[in-house]
């Protein structure tokens, strides 16, 4: 069997704990132990902070090893050395390597796709990693490697059948990423951030929090991204910063990335000019389309749905049509209730199991249209509308993108 199809269909291989991994790396020679790694987890944005923070230590001469999830076209996405993603023929090579381990030890997709990228990153010689958390952070395959920096973007309501049912729980699953004397930064509030406090407490994790370590100010639209700036109250610091990434939630996203940066040496020119170059696909990502504009974004849960509609006021982007596909287990309600209003919508699906009948979203978009197909979903969109932006998922995001470049469908549950 291919390589990649056979990691494929371990996709519903899903057993929370950390012996799987741990064993796997042992096996491999605990390649996580070449370089030093930062783990970024979080609800939301914890790709952004990865993207940017990899861009800007790259920036500072570092060769960077990032690995992020899902992926949107390519497998191979997932795992990049130098902005580069892992070659094909490389990536099937050590799925070889790691398969007959896997299979002894029973891992699971993620448990596997972390080896690989943790192995390659070691045989590519990178001097930093930086690895975005897949599911919560206590029993995550990345929490295998040892940070030097910890990074918990912000506490929401994603996951809670998994991580819940309560935000605090939350909170300190994703607080499993804290090490003894290993500094730690949020942007959480709220409930969310007094567990992150109880729990940075107990493991000795010195925590940085925003608005009282640090602060963003004077965020701002400019055509193409935001600026801000952002300040160190206890060194009187304060840097005026711009990126290409859009919506005023990047800024506070930007500043964990940048102020990461700092701490691990980068100069202030060095993160100036990685959160210009960074890129974050499928978030905000603006394309020209033959009828218009058209405008994807992977926001799946009530909190990234808000900070969408935000977003697309802040950058005077409305009216505009919208595609929605939802994933079955997500907070359907909440969700609509940020959406719903801002232009004609159409409902659709992507391909897999997880995805919701679009006709069960119905009664939360009074009026919308049917289309079981998202690239028809959008030429239907794009008569009512001369930019649409399509919403939901990531992985109807990452089918769309799949579609635009003439590749079929991937069913995929991770």
């Amino acid at each position: 069997m291919d390589p990649l199809a056979w990691l494929y269909a371990r996709q519903e291989v899903v057993t929370p704990g950390l012996e799987r991994i741990w064993a796997l790396l042992t096996r491999l020679g605990h390649p996580e132990e070449a370089y030093p790694a930062v783990l970024v987890g979080g609800t939301n944005g914890k790709g952004s902070v990865a993207r940017t923070l990899a861009a800007l230590l790259e920036e500072a001469g570092l060769r960077v090893g990032l690995y992020t999830s899902p992926h949107l076209v390519e497998f191979s996405e997932r795992i990049q050395v130098s902005g580069r993603p892992i070659p094909e023929g490389r990536l099937k090579a050590l799925l070889e390597e790691v398969r007959p381990h896997a299979e002894v030890l029973g891992a699971s997709f993620f448990e596997i796709a972390t080896a690989t990228a943790l192995l390659h990153f070691a045989r590519e010689g990178v001097e930093f990693a930086v690895l975005e958390v897949g599911l919560g952070g206590r029993l995550d395959a990345t929490n295998a490697a040892e940070p030097l920096l910890s990074v918990v973007t912000n506490i929401g309501h994603d996951h809670l059948e998994v991580l819940g049912p309560t935000l605090k729980d939350v909170a300190r699953e994703k607080a499993g990423i804290f090490r003894m004397g290993v500094p730690a930064l949020t942007a959480a509030r709220g409930e969310g951030l007094l567990a992150l406090r109880e729990e940075a407490q107990a493991r000795g994790a010195p925590l940085w929090v925003l608005g009282e370590d640090f602060q963003v100010e004077g965020v701002k639209p400019f055509s193409k991204g935001l600026g801000f700036t952002l300040r160190l109250p206890k060194t009187g610091e304060f840097r005026p910063l711009r990126t290409g990434l859009l919506g005023p939630h990047q800024a506070e996203n930007l500043a964990l990335s940048a102020l990461s940066g700092r701490l691990l040496g980068a100069s202030w020119e060095a993160v100036e000019r990685g959160l210009l170059k960074a890129e974050n696909p499928g978030r905000l990502q603006r394309l020209s389309h033959g009828r218009g504009e058209l405008i994807l974004d992977g926001a799946h849960n009530p909190e990234g749905a808000f900070a969408l509609r935000e977003a697309l006021r802040f950058h005077g982007l409305l009216p505009a049509a919208f595609v929605l596909a939802f994933s079955r287990e997500k907070d359907h309600a909440a969700m609509a209730e940020a959406l719903r209003g801002l232009g004609p919508v159409v409902l659709t699906r992507y391909a897999s199991p997880r995805s919701q009948d679009p006709r069960a979203l119905l009664p939360l978009f009074p009026g919308a249209w049917l289309e079981e197909d998202s690239l028809r979903a959008i030429e239907r969109a794009f008569g009512l509308a001369g930019r649409v932006v399509v919403a939901g998922s990531l992985y109807l995001v990452g089918e769309v993108l799949r579609g635009l470049r003439g590749l079929p469908p991937e069913e995929r549950w991770q």
